[in-house]
């Protein structure tokens, strides 16, 4: 089920998305695991940051963290890719194992409604690589701005206490 504007979701699990594969992708599938959404663009000056996010996977994914990254073109147009285009780029240049999205919208007037309740629980999306980390019951928890690196300590013990840990 896809979210309208004038459905007030109650938690994440209430959106579908697309995967960069085209097929939908309820966030429903992700009940009792903890989330880190993560705005991605391939051109920008944090794109980098792939290889430290999918570290944090790779680290946390058994202890029930998935990480989604969700495309985006809203910021100095640093993802003018086709989702094939994206997930080559991902897959070839960091290796990226974490659920992919198709590319969205996440500030304007066509802003995805997943990211429209991310902003209203966690705040402004003011560039590529902003990271909202979400419980286990779906709800929003902390927003990280890009600046803040996969592996900052703030990052870390945020999403371990999340965890359980």
């Amino acid at each position: 089920m896809l979210a309208s504007s004038a459905f007030a979701a109650s938690n994440v699990y209430e959106f579908t998305m697309k995967s960069i594969d085209g097929a939908p992708a309820p966030l429903a599938a992700y009940k009792g695991k903890v989330l880190l959404i993560v705005n991605v663009a391939s051109k920008c000056g944090f794109t980098p940051q792939y290889t430290g996010l999918e570290a944090l996977y790779e680290k946390y994914k058994d202890q029930g963290l998935v990480l989604v990254g969700v495309p985006a073109n809203n910021f100095g147009g640093q993802e003018p890719g086709t989702e094939a285009e994206i997930k080559t780029f991902c897959t070839r240049k960091y290796s990226v194992t974490f659920p992919m999205m198709s590319k969205v919208s996440v500030k304007g007037d066509d802003t995805d409604p997943l990211y429209k309740y991310l902003v209203d629980a966690g705040g402004e999306v003011k560039w590529n690589f902003t990271k909202f980390l979400v419980g286990k019951d779906g709800v929003v928890i902390r927003k990280f701005d890009s600046p803040v690196k996969p592996d900052a300590p703030e990052l870390v013990e945020a999403v371990e206490a999340a965890l359980g840990k």
